[in-house]
């Protein structure tokens, strides 16, 4: 598929997330109304929305309704925002800017991005619990069980702690593999799955090789990140730029070079692509989501 069609649906998954997401929010105008305002900031009007973009795309391998697809990427993009919210926090990264615009506790205060993100963490789960987005009570309930553990202590909030006790640490590439495993990948992995979930049943080797592609991503997206962080400037990426060098952090850059990260970023690439050739033209969109990542520049 060209390249015209892949930003055209890109763009669309982007526009009809942000009207699912500006539904389910709360109406800055009801009660309490600082709390639901700061709410929509946190989520509202900014994001490349990758992780909607991942459970889309793997739902339309899956045959699985946009609808209920949409209430899977709001979960997620949820659980990605209330993360973002928490991380920018003083007492974790203290950053002062995210996505172009004031965090969350600069713009409000400290007190309200933390109920922020508390109310963003509920309301991923009501999203996906309250309506029908698989035909399978069963099936639905390991969706929930599957968010749960890519977002608790054994996927993303656990791999902030170990990001937090890495500072100033040197890691192997192991264990920077692990944290990022965690910390980014787990939602990521979780965002294939669950639109994978959403549609018609997949024969478990057909899961494995999407969880397989899912986690190669998630490292893949960190790879990316670590690169423009030392690369791009504040204004390009929206956020702090050269903030984990700053801090002292164990990146990829730091501990292979910039070169060497470059071709790991290739080589993940490739892999990802490979787990889901099988496909054929049914995995395009993620096919062409891996190489989106791989070459954004925001």
């Amino acid at each position: 598929m060209s390249g015209n069609h892949f930003a055209a649906w890109m763009e669309a998954i982007q526009q009809r997330t942000e009207i699912a997401l500006g539904a389910i929010l709360p109406e800055a105008s009801i009660a309490p109304q600082r709390l639901h305002e700061a709410m929509r900031y946190a989520v509202l009007g900014g994001g490349k929305r990758v992780r909607p973009l991942l459970v889309h795309a793997a739902g339309q391998l899956a045959g699985a309704a946009p609808a209920r697809l949409d209430r899977l990427a709001c979960a997620v993009e949820l659980i990605h925002a209330y993360s973002l919210v928490h991380d920018d926090l003083p007492c974790m990264d203290d950053d002062v800017l995210r996505r172009g615009k004031p965090t969350v506790h600069v713009e409000y205060d400290e007190a309200t991005a933390l109920l922020v993100g508390d109310a963003l963490q509920a309301l991923a789960f009501q999203a996906i619990a309250e309506d029908r987005v698989s035909d399978n009570a069963a099936v639905q309930l390991e969706m929930v069980t599957l968010l749960a553990r890519a977002s608790g202590s054994r996927g993303m909030a656990g791999g902030q702690a170990i990001d937090l006790g890495a500072v100033g640490k040197q890691l192997t590439r192991e264990e920077l593999e692990f944290m990022h495993i965690h910390k980014t990948g787990a939602l990521i992995r979780a965002s294939v799955l669950l639109g994978a979930q959403a549609g018609a049943p997949l024969a478990p080797e057909a899961l494995a090789r999407l969880d397989r592609y899912g986690k190669l991503v998630g490292l893949l997206f960190q790879v990316v990140d670590d690169i423009l962080d030392a690369q791009a400037d504040t204004a390009t990426l929206g956020k702090t730029a050269g903030k984990d060098a700053e801090h002292n952090k164990p990146t990829y850059v730091t501990l292979l070079g910039l070169s060497e990260a470059r071709t790991l970023a290739d080589v993940l690439l490739a892999d990802a692509r490979d787990a889901i050739a099988s496909f054929g033209p049914a995995a395009a969109r993620l096919d062409e989501l891996a190489s989106f990542i791989v070459h954004r520049r925001f």
